[in-house]
């Protein structure tokens, strides 16, 4: 299989500026984060949700921040986090952590690098990162592929918790592809961005698809006293 290689841009001198849960621990948006923790632990009494995927209907809507963030948040509880980049359209996530993209998903999943090679340590503990890889000219028909599913088992018998950054459900299958895959599915929403019917038609997508929604995010909600916070809840 053909992979394309983006030509890799300098790490920008803004990596790791989304990750206040990183940066500042107890600022109230690192608390709102550690507050969708707990939700997705108390969901998980009767089943358990260890692959998580975090999309959104439309891109800019914070979803690669969210999946970041949670990603932090959840390895400070001690837990093994790997935080996979599978939106193998516009990647983000290497840039979010300042990492090299050479090698990613795309060349686990095609056997070109085994995965304990291609995962990233990070400057948080107990927290790694695979990142995209190249893009490949099929990203949908790669991540509803057997490989894609060895690829979840091999990572849940060494993480405690995987969880996945795809494009918006609008745009393009891949995330209810994965979803299918997945034990539960967050969705993100921006508030006076995401318009109602956009969100709906989302949410129908990834039902369609058997995701289970666990619940949606929605961020940007301005406050008096804060920029803008974070709200998880039953969608």
């Amino acid at each position: 299989m053909a992979l394309k290689r983006k030509k890799q841009r300098k790490s920008p001198g803004l990596a790791g500026h989304n990750l206040i849960a990183r940066n500042n621990a107890q600022s109230p948006i690192s608390e709102q984060y550690r507050t969708i923790r707990s939700n997705i632990l108390f969901s998980s009494v009767d089943q358990s949700f260890r692959s998580l995927l975090v999309t959104s209907a439309s891109p800019e809507e914070g979803k690669s921040t969210t999946v970041s963030n949670l990603a932090v948040i959840f390895a400070n509880k001690g837990k093994k986090v790997l935080l996979v980049d599978a939106d193998l359209r516009k990647p983000t996530i290497h840039y979010t952590f300042g990492l090299p993209n050479t090698s990613g998903l795309t060349n686990v999943l095609t056997k070109q690098s085994p995965l304990q090679e291609t995962v990233n340590r990070t400057e948080v503990d107990s927290l790694y990162v695979l990142t995209s890889g190249p893009i490949p000219p099929n990203p949908a028909e790669l991540l509803g592929s057997f490989a894609m599913k060895e690829f979840l088992k091999k990572t849940l018998s060494e993480y405690d918790f995987v969880m996945f950054d795809t494009p918006p459900v609008l745009a393009v299958t891949d995330a209810q592809v994965l979803a299918n895959q997945c034990d539960g599915t967050i969705f993100v929403v921006n508030s006076g961005k995401t318009d109602i019917d956009s969100a709906q038609k989302a949410k129908e997508l990834l039902q369609n698809a058997k995701a289970k929604l666990l619940g949606a995010v929605l961020n940007n909600r301005k406050r008096n006293d804060l920029n803008y916070y974070y709200y998880y809840g039953s969608i």
